[in-house]
């Protein structure tokens, strides 16, 4: 557990003092996940952002002798192109995990989950689509900056203006859902959410062990509440899981209860332990392809359990048109389900992608922390065949760069845009950013408080995945103890009980490592 202390001091690939990854709150406007209605917070984050644990003369390997980084997009593609992820599930489960005393697999840490759990301070829309930001900061490492791209829809106004909706949950009643926290968590929160939706949505519920039955079909909530209540205290764990079967008849009974001009979701809430039948995320999606395709019906992933099966759950909300969360405790589940489902049932933006055009006259090389499942070829930016990410009101989704300028060089820095499609005409939009070698802040210590909290988070995730080979970490980062420190100053600051989460979480880390 050396290396988290020692973060390998002599291989300086990156000597920033922050970095992170991209993608968008779980589904929640007003709150924490990166969702909630952002305020400009002050500049400065108490005792200033941790310096990097490197000396002015380490180097990159293989820097000075003419090799190109496999870590970096190499000359002279100057092209960054991802699908906007809303996921958060990484976040959630890293923090139980930690809580009872374990470090999280690496393979389960994605670095744009971590950034996009908290509130950001962008712009918003006037209207419907995107606002572009993008800044940045210089670090101490000559010719390395921090950029940021922020991308934030327009929160919904007024819950009651959204179209009804139609949500077919897929309950998880395999014998390990019995463990406290997975199927009475569910359960629960269920019926909180009910007593949330409007009289003019819908539920059906689905529930699967070694078979799928549909419990409750598409029921209309006025009139029918207790029913719905009734269908949902009524679940008990039995045997497996065949999560293939649950997944196949929950579609066939959201299309069966397909109601126009609603928004069509299905909500799995499961451990994602499938242990019968289809195991297999491209298998079970490739039987449900048409109704999901024909007809628009998104997925969202509920994760529960400190055993849970991220990479099921993660593929299957990515093959699925929408995004993950996890939830552990009662006040999170509460907030998941009664408040922030309900407000953001609607969508704003399909199949959104973002690309980030370099200039090659001001930059030298750069790297997209995160988002290594969300890669997309360049020429496909404005392919709208090509899957992107399924966007809701009141979002946002962050993209950090260590970005490499050109020693002397001024002007042009990047471009940003984003491209989507309305989700009822299919029509297809832009919006862009720029941003000036200028307009970068001279420290990370001149930068937003929100800043601040995302290179933290960042720089968190980077140190728990750290020692796995198939990702390159940034070395030369903070030790997680002044990680911890910083986070704790930054809690101060903007009042974020999130942040002040982000702190303890940090230093059960480090405790760990010790």
């Amino acid at each position: 557990m050396e290396r988290y202390r020692t973060r390998r001091l002599h291989r300086a690939l990156l000597a920033l003092t922050a970095a992170g990854g991209l993608l968008l709150t779980g589904c929640g406007a007003g709150d924490s996940g990166g969702s909630g209605d952002s305020a400009q917070d002050s500049k400065g984050g108490g005792k200033g952002f941790p310096a990097p644990a490197y000396s002015q003369g380490d180097q990159r390997e293989g820097e000075g002798e003419g090799e190109d980084s496999r870590d970096f997009a190499p000359e002279p593609d100057y092209l960054s192109t991802f699908a906007l992820d809303v996921d958060t599930a990484s976040y959630g489960y890293a923090r139980r995990t930690l809580a009872e005393g374990r470090l999280p697999d690496p393979s389960t840490v994605r670095p744009e989950e971590f950034v996009n759990s908290f509130r950001q301070d962008y712009d918003r829309p006037d209207g419907n689509g995107f606002t572009v930001t993008v800044d940045g900061a210089r670090t101490d490492r000559e010719d390395w900056s921090l950029v940021r791209v922020g991308l934030a829809t327009r929160p919904a106004s007024d819950p009651g203006e959204r179209p009804p909706a139609a949500l077919t949950f897929v309950i998880d009643i395999s014998g390990s859902m019995a463990e406290p926290g997975r199927l009475d968590l569910a359960q629960d929160s269920l019926g909180h959410m009910t007593d949330q939706l409007r009289d003019d949505d819908s539920v059906a519920l689905v529930t699967f062990s070694d078979e799928a039955e549909t419990v409750l079909p598409m029921t209309r909530l006025d009139g029918n509440r207790d029913e719905i209540h009734d269908a949902i205290d009524s679940l008990e764990p039995t045997d497996s899981t065949n999560l293939g079967a649950g997944m196949e008849t929950g579609y066939e009974t959201a299309v069966e209860g397909l109601r126009k001009g609603a928004t069509n979701r299905v909500v799995l809430v499961s451990d994602a332990l499938a242990n019968t039948g289809d195991t297999d995320a491209d298998t079970i999606l490739e039987r449900i392809a048409s109704e999901r395709r024909e007809h628009g019906i998104t997925l969202f992933g509920v994760g529960v359990g400190s055993d849970y099966g991220d990479a099921l759950m993660e593929r299957l909300a990515d093959k699925g048109d929408g995004h993950t969360s996890y939830v552990s405790t009662e006040r999170e589940a509460h907030k998941l389900f009664s408040r922030q489902l309900p407000q953001n049932i609607d969508l704003t933006a399909r199949d959104a992608k973002a690309q980030v055009a370099f200039d090659p006259e001001t930059v030298k090389e750069f790297r997209l922390i995160g988002y290594d499942n969300r890669q997309v070829a360049d020429d496909d930016f404005r392919d709208d065949s090509v899957d992107g990410g399924e966007i809701g009101p009141g979002h946002t989704v962050t993209a950090l760069y260590a970005v490499r300028t050109r020693p002397g060089t001024e002007g042009h820095l990047a471009t940003a845009s984003v491209r989507w499609l309305d989700p009822k005409t299919r029509a297809p939009h832009e919006k862009s950013g720029q941003l000036e070698t200028g307009s970068l802040h001279d420290s990370l210590d001149d930068t937003s408080a929100r800043f601040q909290v995302t290179a933290t988070a960042a720089y968190f995730a980077d140190a728990l995945r750290d020692g796995d080979s198939r990702w390159s970490s940034l070395p030369a980062a903070p030790s997680l103890r002044d990680l911890a420190d910083h986070a704790e100053d930054l809690a101060k600051e903007t009042e974020d009980e999130e942040v002040r989460q982000l702190a303890e979480t940090i230093g059960r880390a480090e405790r760990l490592t010790d």
